[in-house]
């Protein structure tokens, strides 16, 4: 399965959780480095700030979500070597692709 840290500067500075998981401010934050996935749900101009904050954390990926288009930041992200996947979501691509995750069972 996957360990999922939530991140929201705002949440995080009010002290709330989300899911019962406490909210980090940003990826540098999160206890568990290096980051396998940034899944992003942000529109694309706020996109890129967070495609760099990945790269500066040597994040391993980073995930644009449907309808979020940033081709400078994907580019970025693949010249400090991220492997990017954008427009798309985990949970429809993933178990297109094969791969058992959470919620997902590759048989169905």
């Amino acid at each position: 399965g996957y360990q999922v840290f939530p991140v929201n500067p705002a949440m995080a500075k009010n002290g709330d959780s989300l899911h019962d998981q406490k909210v980090y401010g940003s990826l540098e934050d999160i206890p568990v480095q290096p980051i396998d996935m940034v899944d992003i749900f942000r529109n694309a101009e706020a996109a890129g700030e967070i495609v760099d904050e990945a790269i500066a954390v040597g994040a391993k990926s980073v995930w644009l979500q449907v309808g979020v288009v940033n081709e400078e930041a994907a580019q970025r992200a693949l010249d400090a070597g991220l492997d990017v996947a954008m427009n798309a979501c985990p949970k429809q691509e993933i178990p297109r692709l094969g791969i058992s995750g959470p919620d997902t069972d590759i048989n169905d």
